[in-house]
C-alpha cells in the first residue's frame, strides 16, 4: 500500500513537473542535496541578482556582503563568509527546503512544493525559484567567503 501511495505521489509530481524546468525531485543526504537541481551550471551573477531581486527577496532577512545595499534584513544569519562554512550541496537544501533542517524556521522554502500551507492558488504546485535559479543562487553563495 505504501509503495502504491508513493508512486502515486511521484506520477502526481512528474504531471506538474512538466510546467517547470528541472526536477522537483530530489535527494537529501544528510544536510545536504549533493546533485544539482539542474542540468545547467549554476551562474553566480545570475545568482546575484536572484537574492537582490524579488522572487529571492533575501536582502529581507539576511546581510549579504557585496550588494551595495545600505538595508538589509537581520532576522536571518549574515550570509558573509557562508561559502567557506557550507558546501554546494547544504545551501542547495537551505535554499530550496530549509524547513527540512529546522521545521520552526520562518525561512521559506524556495523549491518545495508539497507540505505547505497557504499557498495562493496561482503558486499551487509551483516552486518560488526554478530549478536553475536555485542553483545560480548556490553559485553566488559559494563565492562569498
Amino acid at each position: 500500500m505504501r509503495l502504491l501511495v508513493w508512486a502515486a505521489g511521484i506520477a502526481a509530481l512528474g504531471a506538474c513537473a512538466g510546467d517547470i524546468p528541472g526536477r522537483l525531485d530530489y535527494r537529501i543526504a544528510g544536510d545536504a542535496i549533493p546533485e544539482p537541481l539542474a542540468a545547467a551550471p549554476g551562474d553566480p551573477a545570475r545568482g546575484r541578482g536572484v537574492i537582490m531581486g524579488r522572487d529571492g527577496n533575501c536582502l529581507l532577512c539576511h546581510a549579504v556582503p557585496g550588494t551595495g545595499k545600505r538595508i538589509m534584513g537581520d532576522l536571518g544569519p549574515p550570509l558573509a563568509g557562508v561559502g567557506a562554512r557550507l558546501t554546494a550541496g547544504q545551501l542547495r537544501l537551505r535554499v530550496a527546503d530549509s524547513q527540512r533542517l529546522n521545521p520552526q524556521s520562518i525561512m521559506p522554502s524556495y523549491y518545495r512544493v508539497d507540505g505547505l500551507n497557504e499557498v495562493a492558488k496561482n503558486w499551487r504546485g509551483k516552486p518560488v525559484l526554478t530549478a536553475q535559479e536555485v542553483e545560480d543562487t548556490v553559485a553566488f553563495l559559494v563565492t562569498l567567503r
